[in-house]
């Protein structure tokens, strides 16, 4: 299903996307790597739909994210529920979208994607030491710097069969943009 590239991890993606259009991107990531300013730049290139995952966060989840309690998988359920409509929404209009989601283990990438092989994640990839900083100059977010080791801690690295683009959270956020697009491009129209 997925193609793998012998090429270095820089903007270039070390896997290929599949499926056809339309089709919704979900940016993932720990937090702080960049997922939202990577679908915004996506969304406004393609003039797609956008939606940030962040802002459907029951209120309890955002409280106790805020105090440095990390989620359960039942406290992530009916959020990723939430998105999987949204997304299935804009499917059913033959609409194409890009969401931010962390998206940390597979199962909940399977909840997302579930029957809906149009939806294709894009990974960007970084250490700690890579993203702490942008963390920590992050301002206006509930999440605290200190719940980075628990979102790693937490984090399946996505395996070959899943519908996937990674991308090097050092690379900038042109060419990362430009990448995707290039991936996306190359789809066959629904």
């Amino acid at each position: 299903m997925l193609a793998t590239k012998k090429t270095p991890l820089v903007a270039a993606s070390t896997r290929s996307l599949s499926g056809t259009r339309p089709l919704v991107l979900i940016v993932m990531g720990v937090s702080g790597c960049g997922k939202s300013t990577l679908a915004d730049a996506i969304a406004q290139r393609l003039g797609w739909n956008r939606l940030e995952g962040d802002e459907l966060h029951p209120a309890n989840n955002i409280a106790k994210m805020s105090k440095g309690i990390p989620l359960t998988d039942e406290d992530r359920e009916p959020w990723l529920k939430d998105i999987a409509a949204r997304i299935r929404s804009w499917l059913d209009k033959g609409e194409c979208g890009v969401i931010t989601c962390s998206s940390l283990k597979k199962s909940y990438r399977e909840l997302l994607s579930h029957h809906m092989p149009a939806v294709c994640f894009i990974y960007l990839k970084g250490t700690k030491e890579q993203i702490y900083p942008r963390l920590s100059s992050r301002t206006g977010h509930f999440m605290p710097t200190t719940m980075l080791d628990s979102q790693f801690a937490t984090l399946e690295e996505p395996e070959q069969d899943e519908n996937m683009m990674e991308l090097d959270v050092m690379a900038s956020v042109p060419e990362l943009t430009d990448a995707v697009v290039k991936q996306i491009n190359d789809l066959p129209a629904a």
